[in-house]
């Protein structure tokens, strides 16, 4: 029972990740994006054209268009994924209708402001949705099922993606405004991948000490974290040495650094940003059995 409830729980976090991170996506659109006449990849951008050329509504164009893709991404990625999908796919068009009637004093229509915020704000919206295990149909839905097929990251594969819907802009934009929208899938990209993998949140520590004793008193009793010790031997001196692995937040990073520089200033440290950390102490209870 206590598993089928953690699953549930699980699920129902993934479906708020994933409308938070729709809505996101849809206000960096309606505020940012086709204010500044930035056609930045995927529907929103074809959707963007249709409204220069045809004063299309937005929401329509891309819930019209993002059906035979969405059914796409249900042959392709699973029952599991599609739920997840058919929830940010008409989200986002659904909050894009809501906010379309924004005042135009909240909005930017300079497209240098609009790429740089437009494509941060589309990035944190598209890796909380990605979190999530969804996508927000269209071509990130494309994007989703390239990363599946060949290994890239969500964020190169959204780059390479929407990259084609830009440079097909030139022809009704012009090349100064696609240029910026390139500037938005670049940030974007790059945000979806620092939301995804919390970036530089933590650090790795390598210790190479012929103190491991010491050491590892001072990493359990000052920033109370793991270790692992892999005996080594040093390159120079050809003397057996132990090499000490933690992972630690950063400001216990830093206290740790402040110890090892006054009790220890003879061992060699490193510092490594460390992208993601999956196990006891972060994605898991610090110590086992622990319940609160």
């Amino acid at each position: 029972m206590n598993k089928i409830t953690r699953n549930i729980n699980k699920t129902l976090l993934e479906y708020i990740y994933i409308i938070l991170g729709a809505t996101l996506v849809a206000l960096s659109y309606n505020i940012f994006l086709l204010p500044s006449k930035l056609a930045a990849g995927g529907i929103s951008g074809i959707s963007t054209i249709l409204f220069e050329l045809y004063e299309l509504s937005p929401a329509l164009t891309q819930t019209v268009i993002n059906l035979p893709i969405f059914i796409i991404g249900w042959l392709a990625l699973g029952r599991d994924f599609s739920g997840k999908t058919l929830v940010g796919t008409f989200w986002v068009p659904f909050v894009i209708w809501l906010s379309s009637e924004i005042p135009s004093s909240f909005t930017i229509s300079n497209p240098l402001l609009g790429a740089i915020y437009g494509g941060i704000i589309l990035g944190i919206g598209l890796g909380v949705v990605y979190k999530g295990n969804g996508s927000t149909g269209g071509t990130a839905a494309i994007a989703q099922i390239v990363k599946k097929f060949t290994g890239l990251s969500s964020g190169y594969s959204q780059l390479i993606v929407d990259g084609i819907v830009v440079i097909s802009s030139i022809i009704v934009f012009n090349l100064e405004l696609t240029l910026f929208a390139l500037i938005t899938i670049y940030i974007s990209s790059k945000t979806i991948d620092i939301v995804q993998l919390r970036t530089a949140s933590s650090k790795l520590i390598l210790i190479i000490t012929e103190e491991e004793e010491k050491i590892e008193t001072l990493i359990r009793e000052k920033i109370d974290r793991g270790l692992t010790k892999v005996r080594s031997v040093g390159g120079y001196t050809n003397r057996g040495k132990t090499m000490i692995l933690c992972v630690a937040e950063q400001q216990e990073a830093v206290r740790l650094k402040k110890e090892l520089l006054e009790e220890e200033p003879t061992s060699f440290v490193v510092f490594l940003n460390a992208s993601e950390i999956l196990g006891r102490g972060f994605t898991l209870d610090k110590y086992y059995g622990q319940k609160f």
